[in-house]
């Protein structure tokens, strides 16, 4: 696999969108339904962070997913994601508007799937992600499976290799969160004990 992403980091260089299939990559799979019939779906908090960091890196972001959800419009709004397409199939027809609207290339874009309704999608961008509970077609067809399961930091996963490939994780996860360590400043003298 390291021999698969070293090749790969070129393609994951030029990285400018990031798309995300919903179901089975940001959920884990599971659609609940409550008493009233009202879905509910399973995020992950760190999936969410990381998509804000991607914001802040400059790199746009859109989910498109085959079934439309409430769950997962207030999701997409909570992330900032820049767009959400719901009830789309099949997903690639979206591509040419994709490209007109981000104005990138089809090898700029990053597709993360799970099932075989992800294929012609991933067939045609530049980094094709299959997470770690996607069908064998998929994991195929992909350039890079995460170790992380959907709805448990795929994302996050996928996310961090963009960042760090790029040269850009240290400086947005800074710009986000503040310092990553502290090495390199000096530190307060602790308080001294009282002696009884």
């Amino acid at each position: 696999m390291r021999d698969k992403l070293s090749r790969s980091a070129d393609a994951i260089k030029q990285i400018k969108l990031l798309i995300c299939d919903v179901d089975g990559v940001l959920t884990d799979g599971r659609i609940v339904y409550d008493s009233s019939g009202r879905e509910l779906r399973f995020f992950d908090v760190q999936d969410g962070l990381a998509i804000r960091l991607l914001r802040t890196a400059g790199i746009k972001t859109a989910l498109i997913t085959h079934k439309a959800s409430r769950a997962v419009k207030y999701r997409a709004k909570d992330m900032m994601v820049n767009e959400l397409y719901a009830g789309v199939f099949p997903k690639h027809k979206l591509l040419p508007r994709l490209l007109k609207t981000h104005r990138v290339g089809a090898h700029e874009i990053c597709y993360v799937g799970d099932d075989l309704v992800d294929l012609g999608m991933m067939n045609l961008v530049g980094f094709p992600v299959a997470v770690a509970n996607a069908s064998r077609e998929v994991k195929e067809a992909a350039r890079y499976v995460t170790r992380k399961r959907g709805g448990r930091g795929a994302v996050r996963e996928v996310i961090e290799l963009i960042l760090r490939t790029q040269g850009k994780w240290r400086e947005v996860v800074e710009a986000v969160y503040g310092r990553l360590s502290t090495n390199d400043k000096p530190r307060s003298a602790a308080p001294k004990r009282r002696s009884r």
